[in-house]
Order: C-alpha cells, then sequence, then structure tokens
C-alpha cells in the first residue's frame, strides 16, 4: 500500500470528541433568558472555542442571534471571517504592532488601552479611508493585567478626541473574583470602574456599550450587566464554583449543559494477578486479581496526569476506576466489576450515561485546576465531532 492509498482512506483515532451544538445553543438561550433583551451578549469563542472548536461554534452562536463574537487576538479573528461570519468581532486583548490595518480590513474592534494603539489605529484608518473605526478602552480596575489605570485615562481621552477615524464604542474591565459572594475586592473594582466613568464623561467622552459581566457575573450579579456581557465558559455549559455565603435563589435559575462529551473505546483487556504493579514506577498495585483494560488515550490528548488512580470513566453504565500513572498515549482501567467489557467497547471519559456523570468540573478538582483548563487542554489529535 502507499502513502497515496493511505491518504484517501478515512482515517480515525479511535479517541474522539462529541460536541453538542443544541446544548450550545440551549446554554445561549438560557444565558438571553437570563440578563433579557436589554443587554448584548458577546459570545466569546477564544481558545478555539474553549476547546470545542472555533469556527463550528461561532457559526451555531451567530445561527442562534449572537451579534458580537470575543477572541484573544488577529489570529483568532481571521477563522472566522474565512469561514463567513459576519457578527462583530471584538479582539478583547488588542493587536500587536503591525496588525492595525488588517484589524480594519477585517472589520474588526479592538480592545485598546494605551495611547500608542489609538495613534497606531487612527494612523491605519486615515491611510484606508475609513471614516469610521470602532474601539473598546478596557480599564484595569484591580485585575493587574490589561486596562488603562484612572491616573492614565486623561490622557487617553485626549488622545481619542483628537482622532478623525475612531470612535469610542465601549469601554469595559475584567472582574478577578466574580465567583466569590460578597467579595470586597469585586467591590472596589465596581467603584473604580464607576470613577473612570466619571472620568470619561468629565473629558467629553461616553460609550454606548459598557460592559464587565463574565459567566459567574451573568449567573449572580445583574448589577454588572450594564449594555453588554461576556459569557464563556457557561456557553459550554461551566462556571466556577461559587464561593462564600449565599441565597441559591440568586445563582440557581440559569440551567446549563456541558457541549463537550469526550469518548475512547478500550484497545485491549487482560487479566492481572494480585500484587501485579501496573504502569510507570509500579505507582498502583492490584490487591486481588484483576481484569485491565487498556485506553488508547494519554496526557498527549490532554488526559490529565494528575487524574492517575483518581478518577473514574463509565464502561457500559458503570464507573471503572483509572489505575496506575496516565502515560503520554496509553491509560490502564480496571473492569473487573464490568462483566464482558472487551476490546472495542466505547469508554466515556467526560460525559454522562443513565445518572453516571464524569464531567469537567470533576476533573478539575481531582487534577487542582479549573474547568476551564480541562477542557482547553484536549489536544488537536482529539478529533471533534459536530451534533444538533
Amino acid at each position: 500500500m502507499t502513502t497515496t492509498d493511505v491518504s484517501k482512506r478515512s482515517i480515525t483515532r479511535p479517541t474522539w470528541a462529541e460536541v453538542s451544538l443544541a446544548n450550545l445553543r440551549g446554554n445561549f438561550r438560557a444565558i438571553r433568558q437570563r440578563v433579557g433583551q436589554a443587554a448584548q451578549i458577546c459570545a466569546v469563542v477564544k481558545a478555539d472555542a474553549y476547546g470545542h472548536g472555533v469556527v463550528e461554534c461561532a457559526q451555531a452562536l451567530e445561527s442562534e442571534g449572537a451579534k458580537w463574537l470575543g477572541v484573544t487576538s488577529l489570529d483568532e479573528a481571521v477563522p472566522l471571517r474565512e469561514a463567513g461570519l459576519s457578527s462583530r468581532i471584538l479582539l478583547m486583548t488588542g493587536f500587536w504592532r503591525g496588525e492595525q490595518e488588517d484589524v480594519i480590513r477585517l472589520r474588526l474592534t479592538p480592545t485598546v488601552w494605551e495611547v500608542s494603539q489609538i495613534e497606531m489605529l487612527e494612523e491605519a484608518a486615515a491611510k484606508l479611508a475609513v471614516l469610521e473605526q470602532s474601539v473598546h478602552l478596557k480599564i484595569d480596575t484591580g485585575m493587574g493585567r490589561l486596562g488603562a489605570s484612572l491616573e492614565d485615562l486623561p490622557k487617553i481621552c485626549a488622545a481619542l478626541r483628537s482622532c478623525q477615524h475612531l470612535v469610542l464604542e465601549g469601554v469595559s474591565t475584567h472582574l478577578a473574583s466574580s465567583e466569590v459572594l460578597h467579595s470586597e475586592s469585586l467591590q472596589k473594582q465596581l467603584q473604580r470602574f464607576e470613577e473612570a466613568q466619571q472620568i470619561l464623561r468629565r473629558e467629553g467622552l461616553k460609550a454606548p456599550l459598557v460592559h464587565i459581566a463574565n459567566s459567574s457575573a451573568i449567573i449572580s450579579r445583574p448589577e454588572t450587566w450594564k449594555q453588554m456581557v461576556r459569557p464563556g465558559i457557561a456557553l459550554y455549559g461551566y462556571h466556577l464554583p461559587f464561593q462564600g455565603k449565599s441565597t441559591q435563589a440568586s445563582i440557581a435559575d440559569i440551567r446549563l449543559k456541558p457541549v463537550l462529551t469526550w469518548k475512547t473505546r478500550i484497545l485491549s483487556v487482560k487479566a492481572a494477578h494480585a500484587d501485579k504493579a501496573l504502569g510507570y514506577g509500579g505507582s498502583f498495585t492490584t490487591r486481588h486479581p484483576s481484569k485491565i483494560a487498556v485506553l488508547p488515550v494519554g496526557y498527549a490528548d490532554g488526559l490529565n496526569r494528575r487524574l492517575s488512580s483518581r478518577a473514574n470513566v463509565i464502561v457500559d453504565g458503570r464507573y471503572a476506576p483509572i489505575r496506575g500513572r496516565i502515560s503520554m498515549d496509553l491509560t490502564l482501567i480496571d473492569v473487573t466489576d464490568i462483566p464482558g467489557a472487551a476490546a472495542g467497547d466505547e469508554v466515556i471519559l467526560l460525559g454522562s450515561q443513565g445518572a453516571l456523570n464524569v464531567d469537567a468540573q470533576q476533573h478539575a478538582i481531582l487534577s487542582d485546576t479549573i474547568a476551564y483548563e480541562i477542557l482547553c487542554n484536549i489536544s488537536k489529535r482529539v478529533p471533534r465531532k459536530y451534533t444538533e
């Protein structure tokens, strides 16, 4: 068989992720119902739609009514325009020097926070004879990352006022702890943001779109909704666990469904005697005669190594524990109590079957991280299959 013959075949790894566009649409509708019609929704699809596939997810969201899409940078926006998406696209972390003309040509809306960014965009807009180029101004109210400080706002306002082509359409900030209920630091951020808007008004500037709320704030803090909200992880069925005392009424009226189910198949099954060491370092030893299944998935696929001997998978309606250390391409599970488990059987790594459930939040707790990282780390070599 030649290389050409192989390339013509349909080659599919026995490890894949199923992405439910129906659940994605449903989550968008749930967010719309939560915030009402007064606030626009900027559907955040950065990081390849949190590992779900940016083009397919953006197309589903646009068809569901999303007028705005949020990405990190120009390289994430290009595939969306190439795929024909017409929604407004917000570059949430601005642009690099030299990208300003492409930003304008692709009809993107950049976030700015420095005078130099304003000057570069104004020059590019003049060169391209664009009458109006919208920008959103980001304020650093406490994250300590990107954004203009209150002290720098007057000179930034002066730069914006001097522009013949740039239009201040939006002003935003990012909350550092929206999942911490009754957070004092969050209240200080909101106070600083109000001070920033007062400075803008004194300088003769007012943005029609004010946006603060991320996923957790959408769920729990109606005072942050303003004219636009920016749901990210909530679109994909998750949010950070809330911390602190709360009346559940404030966070329980939005129902989200995980969009991604991660599956594989049993590669091999073998018997293991008692006291058999399994995997690298022999980190797990069987206590009794066992039946061990090998899965063709490992940390190169995004299965976090910290799940070794800690997490479960689902096989034939039962939980099966991971045994030993997860390796690059293979993982061992114990199927002793699952009669008939055999090579080729489907295994759920993330997802539900009947009353059983393994989700990204559970993986995050076991891995000492957050669901965001679990989803984003599912690698490109895991093919995504889209269902409606």
